[in-house]
């Protein structure tokens, strides 16, 4: 009720209230880690205020900035935009530790900040793993029930065989194989918001369409999009517009433990994150590591630190350069030849620590001098 500013202000003070109870209500702790900020209105406030009654330190893990996310929508110089970055960079300072997600980032914090932070690089979780084939074949044939482009292509008179557009049980053994002439798998995820530019990935399809059009050697595409957020209705009206003859597009809502599967059983992932900042990187991309699965990701200034450009993926910058990246990458598709190849071969390859080992090398010991 009442104009937007009037709500957005007492949204934080109730919010502030409730977190503050909650803090003053558990034991003591040695530390509160306020994990992942933005969002830090109020809780970089409220979890300072919490540390000065139990006498404890307080450490803020930096993934991004919350005034960069707000200026999205509402421009940078925008008086609740300036307002964010004082507190931000107020409170950030009185904080007594910091990690950060990138080296861009943590010399940003001490420049501009005066802030010193260590560099803690995002890890998947352990569940993040390429996905046998018995468990591809489960997850296709329970999305096939509610998508189409799960479903096969084609159904072979007088067979029995359960099949999805990716997969088949033989009859005779049991065992699951890849279909023949199967479309390759493209997943991209999003909150459907202003920092991803969905458009780019559409205006790409067009361009793969009229390269199968033209007469290039390329698979048919399954492209799915996961997540939720403000602007799917607005992307979707777009989608639908489209009448592709060899790409289909889906936009599912998968539950939690069918992302990873899911992940770890297509063929490239695509990623639009933009960093408000500049500064982060996209989970989403770590994510697709964990399962070894190449990535096509647009270009911003520290992507460098986590995608390895003709090494473990692709970088772009517009929507031309990525359609031409997808006719390079599935051009020998699904041979095991060619860059899409040697790509998963190297993830798989790289020794990468886990988040566990991560964390034990990192902040036990910045921890451990103050014990």
């Amino acid at each position: 009720v009442g104009p937007k500013l009037f709500q957005y202000v007492v949204k934080v003070i109730v919010q502030a209230v409730q977190l503050l109870y909650a803090l003053l209500t558990i034991d003591r702790p040695s530390y509160i880690l306020l994990q992942q900020n933005p969002p830090g209105l109020p809780g970089i406030a409220v979890a300072w205020v919490a540390c000065l009654f139990w006498r404890s330190k307080l450490i803020i893990d930096w993934h991004n900035y919350g005034y960069t996310i707000m200026s999205l929508s509402h421009g940078r110089n925008h008086p609740l935009v300036q307002i964010a970055k004082w507190y931000e960079r107020l409170f950030g300072r009185l904080s007594d530790y910091n990690l950060c997600v990138t080296n861009a980032m943590k010399e940003d914090l001490w420049v501009n900040c005066n802030i010193k932070a260590v560099t803690l690089y995002d890890k998947p979780a352990s569940y993040f793993k390429e996905t046998p084939l018995e468990l591809q074949h489960q997850l296709y044939m329970k999305l096939a029930k509610d998508y189409e482009p799960f479903k096969p292509r084609t159904e072979s008179a007088g067979s029995s065989a359960e099949r999805s557009a990716f997969t088949e049980r033989d009859e005779t053994s049991g065992r699951v194989v890849k279909t023949r002439a199967r479309p390759a798998l493209l997943i991209s995820s999003t909150s459907w918001t202003e920092d991803e530019d969905f458009s780019v990935l559409l205006k790409a399809l067009e361009d793969y369409e009229r390269y199968v059009d033209e007469g290039v050697k390329l698979p048919s595409l399954v492209c799915v999009i996961t997540g939720k957020g403000p602007l799917k209705d607005y992307y979707n009206g777009l989608i639908s517009k489209l009448h592709f003859k060899h790409i289909q597009i889906c936009t599912p809502w998968l539950e939690a433990e069918d992302y990873p599967l899911l992940l770890g059983s297509a063929d490239l992932g695509v990623c639009l994150h933009k960093s408000s900042s500049g500064l982060d990187l996209p989970m989403k991309v770590v994510d697709m590591f964990g399962c070894c699965l190449p990535v096509c990701a647009v270009h911003f200034e520290c992507l460098h630190e986590l995608v390895k450009h003709n090494e473990n993926g692709l970088i772009f910058r517009d929507a031309n350069e990525l359609a031409e990246q997808l006719k390079v990458l599935f051009s020998e598709f699904p041979t095991v030849e060619g860059k899409l190849h040697n790509f998963r071969k190297n993830l798989r390859e790289s020794k990468q620590l886990c988040w566990d080992e991560s964390w034990d090398q990192t902040v036990l010991p910045l921890l451990g001098q103050n014990e």
